[in-house]
């Protein structure tokens, strides 16, 4: 079967080539409709597909950037990458989405797969372990845009949610229902992730505004595989909390087994509060209080960044720190 060219396509349309390639790159400022219609009605019967290896070479770019998530199995990074497939899809972009697993390794072999695919950029929730990788790409002029993770001595748009606030409306919010014992759950610190840094000390706070002592045995930070011994040993011990903020959904998703499990009553027998707002927080019952984050924004923001950069490498407005505000959505678990 003969390849179908734009040739070919201007051929039956009585265009020119060059009018061929304008539409294709919908560029129609001076194209008329009685044009366009016949080179849509001359690419749809030929069955004509723009050769997009071609393309990219000509136009030395991909129209394709990655997306590197440190864990998809997280409610926030689903929604992140929906808000960037959004922005991008309205530019003609499209994304190849990586799963890093909060693995350093992993990290490296996506960012150097995606420079081998000639992507435009990247967008990623780095894992701390490519700190001299990233380096490069700012060397190399190589657009870069963090999520929800600030790599200290990096200079790279960073889209973060005010964790410390995060924290702090929890707090306050228990503290107002009439709690003075309160804990915290967390994931493991050990790689210093900046969210779960941040919203431990946003903890601690809160906890001194509001004159309530900390007390270290109300923390529990550790891998998620170990979180069910701590959470029996936080919840057994002589003064055990009376109420529990989650520091993100997987954590709430263990303290809710546990409670399960163990037949505790939420608000009854232990307080609840979690950070990121999960689908099924309105309709759990009781309905739980959340701290929900602006996914949706947040990933919108972390896109139109990079398109900057991609647009104009040079761009020394995008840089710096953008903080999205956390918002208290109250309900029935505290």
């Amino acid at each position: 079967m003969k390849t179908i060219t734009m040739a070919d396509v201007a051929k039956h349309a009585g265009v020119s080539k060059s009018t061929v390639s304008q539409f294709l790159n919908k560029r129609y400022d001076y194209m008329g409709e009685n044009t366009k219609e016949k080179i849509e009605k001359a690419i749809e019967k030929l069955g004509y597909s723009p050769n997009i290896v071609a393309r990219s070479l000509k136009q030395k770019s991909t129209k394709t950037i990655g997306v590197i998530v440190a864990n998809i199995l997280h409610v926030f990074s689903t929604q992140v990458i929906r808000a960037i497939e959004d922005y991008c899809n309205e530019s003609d972009f499209q994304i190849i989405v990586c799963n890093a697993d909060d693995d350093p390794m992993k990290e490296k072999r996506y960012i150097d797969m995606l420079r081998a695919k000639q992507v435009d950029g990247i967008i990623a929730f780095p894992t701390g372990g490519n700190v001299d990788l990233y380096k490069q790409l700012i060397d190399a002029k190589f657009p870069v845009v963090f999520m929800d993770r600030i790599l200290k001595d990096v200079q790279i748009p960073t889209i973060m949610t005010d964790n410390v606030k995060a924290s702090s409306l929890a707090v306050g919010q228990l503290v107002e229902s009439g709690y003075k014992k309160i804990g915290m759950i967390s994931p493991s610190t050990k790689t210093s992730v900046t969210p779960r840094l941040e919203r431990i000390e946003g903890y601690k706070q809160a906890l001194e505004k509001n004159g309530i002592p900390f007390n270290p045995n109300s923390l529990v930070s550790d891998d998620l595989s170990e979180l069910e011994n701590k959470i029996h040993d936080l919840l057994t011990q002589a003064s055990s909390p009376e109420a529990i903020v989650a520091s993100n959904d997987r954590v709430l998703l263990k303290v809710l087994a546990y409670t399960k499990k163990h037949h505790l009553g939420i608000p009854e027998d232990i307080a609840l509060i979690g950070i990121d707002d999960v689908a099924f927080a309105s309709i759990y019952n009781p309905a739980l209080t959340t701290i929900a984050q602006p996914a949706f924004q947040m990933g919108k923001k972390a896109a139109e960044l990079l398109l900057k950069l991609i647009r104009d490498k040079s761009n020394e407005e995008v840089f710096g720190i953008y903080r999205f505000e956390p918002k208290l959505i109250t309900r029935e678990s505290c």
